[in-house]
This record gives structure tokens, sequence and C-alpha cells, in this order.
């Protein structure tokens, strides 16, 4: 899968990471950049064949960039270099729609100006103004304070989310009847059509095979 794919495919991490930082004094656009220019960076140097999820090595380089906006105050600095290239790339994106009536990908782009992949999604995107986003899950919580201890847990919460999410249909149901809505094994066998004895080494199997995956 193409740095393009990995980068379309897992930009809700972005938002997960993002909105565990809204209204501490930088606005939800700037966090988005930022957390963008992290999975960029992340999906660039990602190489499957160590064994690991794309979302377990992106997280903490998307928390890493949101936590440097918060180091500077605030606006992703953009290097003179960067902005040099988004220019140039500009050019290069022009003459190839002209002649090709459509705009070229960031693979052909990283062609014709024989730069990495990486670096021309980098320069684009922080050449791009910030999107108008909104949120939906807003709440009259005042914000809790940035710690590593934060950090932490929203990367353990997201491995987790994705875990579950990795579950079959049926062994997801057992999951959520028995952790999130706190139902009993009988409970739980008894809403499933299944027996309690069921249930309970169903859910023994499941645990043992959500903990390898953690592991990961």
């Amino acid at each position: 899968m193409n740095n393009e794919k990995l980068v379309e495919e897992n930009l809700g991490l972005v938002h997960a990471c993002c909105k565990r930082f809204k209204n501490r004094g930088i606005e939800y656009e700037e966090l988005y950049s930022a957390g963008c220019l992290g999975l960029v960076k992340a999906a660039g140097r990602f190489r499957p064949e160590l064994g690991v999820r794309l979302s377990t090595y992106a997280v903490p380089v998307i928390l890493g960039e949101i936590k440097r906006l918060f180091r500077d105050g605030g606006t992703v600095r953009v290097s003179r270099s960067l902005k040099e290239l988004s220019l140039r790339l500009n050019r290069f994106a022009e003459s190839f729609s002209s002649q090709n009536g459509r705009a070229p990908t960031v693979g052909e782009l990283a062609e014709l100006s024989g730069e990495s992949r990486e670096r021309v999604a980098e320069a684009l995107n922080a050449a791009r103004q910030p999107l108008s986003l909104s949120c939906d899950d807003e709440d009259d919580r005042p914000p809790e304070p940035y710690t590593e201890d934060t950090t932490e847990l929203l990367c353990d919460k997201l491995a987790l989310r994705e875990v579950i999410r990795s579950l079959d249909i049926g062994d997801r149901k057992i999951i959520e009847l028995r952790y999130f809505k706190r139902k009993t094994q009988q409970k739980t066998a008894e809403a499933l059509g299944m027996t309690q004895v069921q249930i309970s080494r169903r859910e023994k199997k499941i645990l043992l095979k959500m903990r390898e995956r953690l592991a990961l």
C-alpha cells in the first residue's frame, strides 16, 4: 500500500488525537494541520515488516507534532526550504494539469521534482490553508490538564479501539455487552442465545486474542 493510501485511511487517527486537546488555547484547525504532518511523517517511515500496525506507530508521531505546536505557542512553522519546494511543486502541478487534464498525485509530483513522497506531502500539507472543520462532540466540561500520562492513555485507548474494531461481529458483541454495558456472563448469554459456559470460554479466547494483538 502506498503512502497516500495509508494517509487517507488513517486520517481518523489525526481527528482522534486532536479532539483530546480541544479548548486548550490552540484552534482545532492548527491541531489538525500539525497532526496531519505527523501522520505523513509516520506513513513515510512506516515499515510493515516490523510487525506493528501503522496506528500503533503513527499515534506517538502525531502527538509529537501536536506537542511541538504547544511548545511553540501555536502556528505550525514552515521552513523556507519547504515554502520554496511548495512553490516549485505548484509549477509542476500546473504544467502537469495542463498537459494531462487532471491534477497530479503525490507520487507523480515526487517523480517530477526528484523529491521523496514524504517531503512532497509535507510541503503540500504545509502550503494548504487550514480546513474549516467542525467537531461533533463538543461538551461543557473544563479541559483536562495536558500531561505525559494523557498521551500514554490516549495511545492505549486508540490501540484498544482498533483491536476491538478488528474482532468479528459476534466477538465484538460479547465484549460490548460484558465490558461496556457491564452485563454478567449469564445476561450476555441470554442476550446472544448462548449458554453461560459458552460465553465464559469464548470470552477467555477473545481476551487472549486481544492481548496478543495489543502486544504487537
